[in-house]
């Protein structure tokens, strides 16, 4: 069968392997249909020094497909099914994973495609517990969106930050794939919604998302903006991701006891901040890493209801390159999908 392998930095190439043997018990088979791509897949391509992996290894840290076949004592899906899968190697037996929080397990053997081999081959066999049923009414390039782009916006926004119906919130990059997902979901529960981007272009198109409040951070001072639209109150919530270039920025937007949530640092993991502003206005700040199982389920309820991803581009299996540098160029406005 296919897959596509990174073999060294910035080497990926389409090669074939070995079928995985039936599933056993307690497993299914899946035949991948489509892939979404993420930053984690742009720092593997780039060959991150803090990924301990054994080359060549399988790309791919979400992605969607159909039940193949399925091992003994499987219950809770038959063949054609449509399914997603959860991104990460859990014990399933830890107490974190006992509790439904596969993201906090105690003996992570890995994230997929970053760590260990991941989804970008046509044929994987995986833990039934670790696969999420895809309802009818959402296509394979929606459903692969939904272990990252909507589930740790999901986790984010609802589990850690504790996101209330009409709140305010600044949403950092507006046009990346959590970004997109963060307005949406903001919007539905009657947010005003505040958001960063780096041109007009996007502006407009997170304005027709619903956006509330557009700020281009190439010509703006966005915390010099938030501000002033508040009236130098701040916002409830800021949703973070961008990491040293927005960090501090990000806190002087915040209301008082206000909450920051935060997934990445795409801009540099290390910062400097002023302690004495986070206890005096007793700001709440939340580390938040992928989702639970059950962000994903709840993801894909809210797609099947109509609040799909936003797709920048589709590619082919063949053109899976294109697709990172296009992500790489921070030219989307979106998700990117490879489908097989």
């Amino acid at each position: 069968m296919r897959s596509l392998q990174l073999f060294g930095d910035r080497d990926l190439r389409i090669t074939e392997m070995d079928a995985p043997p039936p599933p056993a018990a307690g497993e299914v088979q899946i035949r991948v249909k489509a892939l979404a791509l993420n930053y984690l897949d742009v720092w593997g391509f780039r060959g991150m020094a803090f990924a301990k992996r054994k080359m060549p290894q399988a790309v791919g840290v979400e992605a969607s497909g159909e039940i193949a076949a399925v091992g003994q004592g499987v219950t809770k899906f038959k063949v054609g099914d449509k399914v997603t899968m959860y991104g990460a190697e859990t014990c399933g037996h830890c107490k974190a994973c006992q509790k439904g929080w596969d993201n906090l397990c105690e003996n992570v053997a890995g994230i997929m495609g970053f760590h260990i081999d991941g989804f970008a081959r046509e044929l994987i066999n995986r833990p039934e517990r670790l696969v999420v049923p895809v309802p009818q009414n959402v296509s394979f390039e929606d459903a692969a969106c939904a272990p990252i782009g909507f589930g740790t916006v999901q986790h984010m926004l609802f589990d850690n930050a504790k996101l209330e119906p009409g709140e305010s919130i600044l949403v950092h990059a507006g046009g990346s794939g959590i970004g997109t997902a963060a307005i949406k979901m903001a919007k539905a529960i009657g947010c005003e919604v505040f958001t960063t981007v780096g041109d007009d272009e996007k502006g407009a198109k997170a304005k027709a998302l619903g956006a509330d409040h557009v700020i281009n951070y190439r010509t703006e001072r966005f915390e010099g903006e938030v501000r002033r639209l508040t009236k130098r109150k701040g916002v409830d919530v800021v949703f973070e991701h961008v990491g040293v270039d927005t960090w501090n920025g990000s806190l002087l937007c915040l209301k008082r006891g206000g909450r920051l949530v935060t997934c990445g640092s795409t801009s540099g993991v290390s910062t400097t901040m002023n302690l004495m502003q986070l206890f005096q206005q007793q700001y709440r700040i939340f580390g938040s890493f992928g989702c639970r199982i059950e962000n994903i389920a709840q993801s894909l309820d809210k797609m099947a209801a109509g609040m799909t991803p936003v797709i920048d581009s589709v590619f082919k299996l063949e053109d899976f390159q294109q697709g990172l540098e296009r992500l790489e160029s921070r030219k989307v406005f979106g998700k990117v999908v490879v489908t097989f």
